[in-house]
């Protein structure tokens, strides 16, 4: 399975970034474009038996280009909808943290437990993502996938198959249009290569 993070919008790239969750359904931004379409570029060679996508604007424009090409569809995955970040929707992080100060610093020292704030707890995140990839898996079994998803939902995902908490999953780094590649053998799954990002230079 191929794990992608979406190209990146006009949000992502302000400075400092403004907090996108599901709510604010942006599309991508000339840059994302190309980001997409160098991802595509870059599996081109390789075998894809289906491409999945989250149901937001975003990740469907990411996938669009892997899929067409082959002729197939974009499967829409609910479940790997970005996290619900609540009231935070498009602040700015040190606007977070001067508005909502107590739920801000529960947050940074336990992103698991502590939710953003009227939204989703990580660990919400990992009831929802982490059994619908594996039955992906099961279901693609012999098979190549393209999943694409965004920056929450591969960091919890991720610190889930390494075991690592939740609230250390700012240590898995999701760059826009970073590619994970994973391997499901003996109903295992296994991590080959974290946000290769190889094909965006230059």
């Amino acid at each position: 399975m191929y794990l992608i993070r979406h190209g990146a919008t006009r949000n992502n790239r302000e400075r400092p970034p403004r907090l996108q969750g599901r709510r604010l359904d942006a599309e991508l931004s000339p840059e994302g474009l190309e980001e997409a379409r160098r991802t595509a570029a870059v599996l081109a060679p390789c075998p894809l038996d289906a491409v999945y996508s989250s149901p937001l604007l975003r990740a469907r424009q990411t996938a669009e280009p892997m899929a067409v090409p082959r002729g197939l569809d974009v499967q829409i995955v609910e479940e790997l909808v970005e996290v619900d970040v609540g009231r935070w929707e498009g602040m700015r992080w040190n606007e977070v943290e001067r508005e909502f100060p107590e739920e801000y610093r529960g947050f940074i020292r336990d992103a698991g437990a502590c939710p953003y704030f009227g939204g989703e707890t990580l660990e919400q995140v990992r009831g929802r993502v982490v059994p619908r990839l594996r039955k992906l898996l099961e279901d693609n079994l012999g098979r190549t996938i393209a999943v694409v998803a965004h920056n929450v939902v591969n960091r919890t995902y991720l610190a889930d198959l390494m075991g690592l908490s939740l609230a250390r999953y700012r240590e898995m780094p999701q760059d826009n249009c970073g590619v994970n590649v994973l391997r499901y053998r003996d109903g295992r799954t296994s991590i080959v290569t974290i946000n290769s990002v190889f094909h965006l230079d230059g």
